[in-house]
């Protein structure tokens, strides 16, 4: 039973997928789009793809740092095997949730330490949230004149309240005991063994600032790489608008991108891209555009990232960590 509602889970999301692209691509001339994208400047597009590749980096450091925090000690090609397989699978799963389930999944397997990868992974997401809403709002802060639709700034404050609720969940003592308690209070058997632990792994990280300040430097700088990649693509395309509402726009396209209604974000990623674009002026084909071939570097590397995964089946079959 339960298997049969994963699949019907993602049945749903890869329907969701194809209905909003279908949607997209019904509101949008596909053939202005095919020659907006034949005249883009094939030097800033090669540029904005290798300046991605920095954020696959700096996640991978990220998450290797938090894994060392749980005193997780992997040679550092292993953990860049279980990213791979995350990398890639986001492609094909619902969101980024699917890559983070595959990652747990393989080095959970290797260590025989599951609440401990499913901390890192989790915490390794926070890290990235948070970074978003720093992101998000220093740019509000610094371009607040620039907006005149109050969606934004709703959509914005409400990322944000997310954040705060979800910290104060896993790191506030008080709400942390209280949610403790009734976890146990509720009986839910091994689920709910399984969720107090797993609030409880998160929650020791509180002992590790100078790990979690790292973090979330690199955190900010992968944010700021995002707005980067798409301003370039936008310049490649010949959208010339200030850089500000980049960074005021990506960061909540990529929260909502987070939702798990999608299949890796497809649809959902390019509707938002437009519904935002839109509010200054940039055209349905033109944010189309942009969003298509920002996804083009995510197949891209996802694709490599899943050659490594499946060419080192073997090196993962390592014996297990001790």
């Amino acid at each position: 039973m339960g298997a049969l509602k994963k699949i019907i889970s993602v049945a749903v999301r890869i329907a969701a997928s194809f209905l909003m692209l279908a949607f997209l691509f019904r509101q949008v001339n596909v053939r202005a789009i095919m020659e907006v994208v034949k005249s883009a400047n094939m030097g800033l597009l090669l540029a904005a793809c290798g300046v991605f590749f920095f954020t696959y980096v700096f996640c991978l450091f990220r998450w290797e740092m938090l894994l060392r925090a749980a005193q997780i000690n992997l040679p550092l090609k292993r953990v860049i095997f279980s990213f791979a397989g995350g990398t890639f699978f986001n492609l094909f799963l619902p969101s980024t949730i699917g890559g983070d389930f595959i990652r747990s999944l393989d080095l959970s397997a290797h260590t025989k330490k599951p609440k401990e990868i499913v901390a890192t992974v989790l915490m390794d997401r926070l890290s990235g949230y948070i970074g978003l809403v720093v992101v998000a709002l220093a740019a509000v802060f610094l371009g607040w004149r620039f907006l005149d639709d109050k969606s934004v700034l709703i959509t914005i404050f409400v990322v944000a309240g997310i954040l705060v609720a979800i910290l104060l969940a896993f790191f506030n003592t008080f709400l942390y005991a209280k949610i403790n308690r009734l976890l146990t209070t509720l009986r839910l058997g091994k689920a709910g063994e399984a969720i107090r632990n797993l609030h409880q792994e998160v929650h020791r990280f509180r002992g590790h600032k100078k790990v979690i300040v790292k973090n979330l430097l690199l955190s900010v700088a992968i944010q700021t790489i995002s707005p980067v990649i798409t301003y370039i693509i936008a310049l490649s395309l010949g959208v010339k608008i200030n850089m500000i509402y980049f960074f005021i726009f990506l960061p909540v396209i990529g929260a909502i991108t987070l939702l798990p209604i999608s299949l890796g974000g497809l649809g959902l990623r390019d509707a938002t891209t437009i519904f935002f674009f839109a509010k200054i002026g940039v055209g349905k084909d033109l944010a189309f555009a942009m969003s298509l071939l920002s996804f083009s570097f995510l197949l891209f590397y996802g694709s490599i990232a899943g050659l490594i995964y499946f060419i080192t089946v073997n090196h993962r079959k390592l014996p297990q960590q001790s």
